[in-house]
């Protein structure tokens, strides 16, 4: 009996849901099936169009500099709406939108205008993580993102459809018809969650707290919130982090596939497979290593996950020419890395913080995050207009500074913090 599925902590926490983490959790796949179909043909599908490297970097910094805006607004919109409104209302414009204009985009403009919209996500990323953990268990938390990064990597299972009908009928048409299904799956998902979740405590309180109050008053109240994340170690740890992890995944997300296909020639109707092999390789590490990370001590897991990830990056950059082998142990080490850091990093966003002004601190840990992450989209696409591996060498540096931070930090912080 003890090796019933059910005794599985991971399985344990899913059967146990409830409430809105659960109509939050069982939604996900409507949102990251589509996600999953175009995403990784995202750049390749701009670079078709007559995007170039620079003009990909930019896309990505506009993007950026717009959710530095949105971010800020991201609390207190939260606070003022409730997470529940906030959430439908600014995901269909973030995401059913986008999809909308992506489906159509025929040049360079219609890209930015994407971005720009899309940015808006930053409202919702605030709003539905207060959604989805201010009425759950706190022991749960690890388990519970753990279970979102699994379902979307399930929806990953679906990639590489997207590799068959770009064979059959090319690239181009075929992403064009997968952000039109994300648009029909993603306004679905909308609709759901909206319908089935409901307002959290702490919510119902912010929206009476701040009712007499205007937007621009509110705004105000964050400078000694931002003096309060300056005065916390372990706050400044997360946002640390969150910025090395930023920085690192816009690089990979707008030039591994400009970098796959076109420097290690790996062919375009490939890349799917190469996102389900990452999904594959980090289901396996969500079910064998994730249970065992505490929130609560996260030294290791990041020193790992940080030194895997370099490895990774190393690995991508010297591939010989259409070297699928090599290829695949560099997302191996990537899954590895991603599958200690992600749900670590979402879960210090939620423990790290003071629970009164958390829809706020993560607002203003998003906006320093972005603000210092914008710059290097255009960067990125520079670097990659000279050399394709240029941008992830600088990744490189970035996550050295990850395992230095991670080391001092767990050597002047409270050792109750660290192991």
């Amino acid at each position: 009996m003890n090796n019933h599925p059910r005794n599985h902590p991971l399985f344990a926490t899913l059967f146990n849901l409830k409430g809105n983490p659960k109509i939050c959790t069982f939604t996900e796949p409507l949102w990251g099936i589509p996600f999953n179909l175009f995403a990784p043909y995202a750049s390749i599908y701009m670079y078709s169009i007559g995007v170039s490297d620079s003009q990909l970097g930019l896309i990505a910094s506009i993007g950026m500099i717009f959710q530095v805006i949105f971010s800020l607004l991201g609390g207190v919109i939260t606070d003022k709406l409730g997470r529940r409104r906030t959430t439908f209302i600014f995901d269909i414009i973030s995401w059913s939108l986008p999809c909308f204009i992506w489906a159509i985009s025929t040049n360079f403009t219609y890209f930015v205008i994407a971005a720009i919209i899309n940015s808006i996500t930053r409202i919702t990323m605030n709003s539905w993580t207060c959604l989805l953990v201010e009425d759950c268990d706190k022991t749960q938390i690890v388990s519970i993102f753990t279970w979102i990064s699994i379902f979307g990597l399930g929806a990953a299972f679906f990639a590489p459809i997207s590799g068959i009908f770009i064979k059959a009928y090319g690239l181009v048409p075929t992403i064009r018809v997968a952000y039109l299904l994300g648009f029909i799956m993603m306004t679905s998902k909308f609709i759901i969650l909206y319908k089935y979740s409901t307002e959290t405590d702490h919510g119902k309180i912010r929206m009476e707290e701040t009712k007499n109050s205007s937007i621009p008053s509110l705004l105000k109240g964050y400078l000694p919130v931002f003096k309060q994340i300056l005065k916390t170690r372990k706050t400044m740890l997360t946002l640390g982090i969150m910025l090395v992890m930023s920085i690192c995944n816009m690089v990979n997300g707008t030039f591994w596939s400009i970098m796959v296909t076109e420097k290690i020639h790996i062919q375009t109707s490939n890349i799917g497979i190469f996102s389900l092999a990452r999904s594959l390789f980090m289901l396996l590490f969500f079910f064998t290593l994730v249970p065992k990370i505490n929130a609560m001590q996260f030294r290791r897991p990041l020193l790992s996950g940080f030194s895997s990830l370099i490895l990774s990056q190393l690995l991508l950059i010297f591939a010989p020419d259409k070297s699928y082998l090599v290829l695949t142990f560099s997302i191996l080490l990537e899954a590895f890395s991603l599958s200690m850091i992600n749900p670590l990093l979402d879960s210090l966003q939620v423990v790290m913080v003071d629970p009164k002004e958390r829809a706020r601190i993560i607002a203003i840990l998003y906006v320093i995050v972005i603000t210092l992450t914008s710059p290097f989209g255009y960067i990125a696409g520079i670097l990659s207009g000279i050399n394709h591996a240029l941008p992830f060498a600088m990744n490189i540096l970035f996550l050295i500074f990850g395992l230095i931070l991670t080391y001092i930090a767990s050597k002047v912080t409270n050792k109750q913090l660290y192991c």
